[in-house]
């Protein structure tokens, strides 16, 4: 780690040592024409662990996930899925790792029901189609399985239509979709932001179910309050640099927040 507050704080693969990473991230930098949005970052998420990534406006958070999700790529640096060091050149190559992310916008359809938004994008895989027709029954089946599994009991009915639910329950979909296709580390970018108590309520225990069930899930939030509530794990990015790694149950919400400021370590 770059500082003296990551060394006190402790490192991922201390944290988590005696298992193997599901995803990890060595050394990665990435820049804009002038602009340094990475520089040299290291970062790991293990089976069955929520991480947290924290940083002010301009961290590096989202040009962070993005090169996880395929979406940017790195200048410098290596992935490692599962151990063996891959390029994620597009997001199609991260979904069929197993890494999905849901954006803050959910990319929901809200003229179509929730099955249709269930398996969009997949419209001839299997179990959507039967020959040349639309296996509507099976999807709506699969929809179903999913969302029982990850108990989601909110939705009245799968052939609900989007745009009649409530924020709570559209990023219960999304989240739903993405894990669907046995997607190994998912990414949530602010899950919570525009939502009401209760449904961030809502959103917190579906992502402690997706720990639950094995995946690695990395949350970005600016909200302190759900970043203790939720994560394992707390990652600081400050300048595009990993500056802090806190273990959830050995820290503070202040100490969290004196990284993200840059405030100087008070270790001895």
């Amino acid at each position: 780690m770059p500082d003296d507050l990551a060394s006190r704080a402790g490192g991922g693969e201390a944290a988590a040592s005696g298992r193997a990473s599901l995803l990890e991230l060595k050394g990665v930098s990435k820049h804009f024409g002038a602009v340094q949005a990475l520089t040299d970052v290291d970062f790991e998420i293990y089976p069955a662990e929520v991480v947290a990534l924290v940083g002010d406006n301009g961290a590096g958070k989202t040009t962070l996930i993005k090169c996880i999700a395929g979406t940017h790529q790195p200048d410098e640096g290596a992935i490692f899925f599962e151990g063996r060091e891959v390029k994620i050149q597009t997001p199609s190559e991260a979904t069929r790792l197993g890494i999905e992310t849901v954006y803050q916008d959910l990319a929901l359809c809200d003229n179509l029901d929730v099955v249709a938004n269930m398996f969009l994008g997949r419209e001839r895989g299997e179990p959507v189609r039967i020959g040349p027709l639309i296996a509507e029954l099976e999807m709506e089946k699969a929809s179903l399985e999913v969302l029982s599994d990850l108990n989601v009991t909110t939705i009245g009915s799968v052939r609900t239509k989007v745009a009649a639910l409530s924020g709570g329950q559209r990023q219960s979909v999304a989240i739903s979709r993405a894990v669907m296709w046995n997607s190994r580390v998912l990414l949530l970018d602010e899950p919570t932001a525009a939502l009401g108590v209760a449904q961030t309520e809502q959103v917190h225990a579906l992502i402690k179910r997706l720990r639950e069930q094995g995946l690695g899930v990395v949350v970005i939030s600016h909200n302190i309050q759900e970043v203790f509530e939720v994560s394992d794990r707390i990652i600081v990015l400050r300048l595009g640099r990993r500056v802090a790694t806190f273990e959830h149950d050995k820290t503070s919400p202040a100490e969290v927040v004196g990284a993200i400021m840059g405030a100087p370590s008070q270790a001895a």
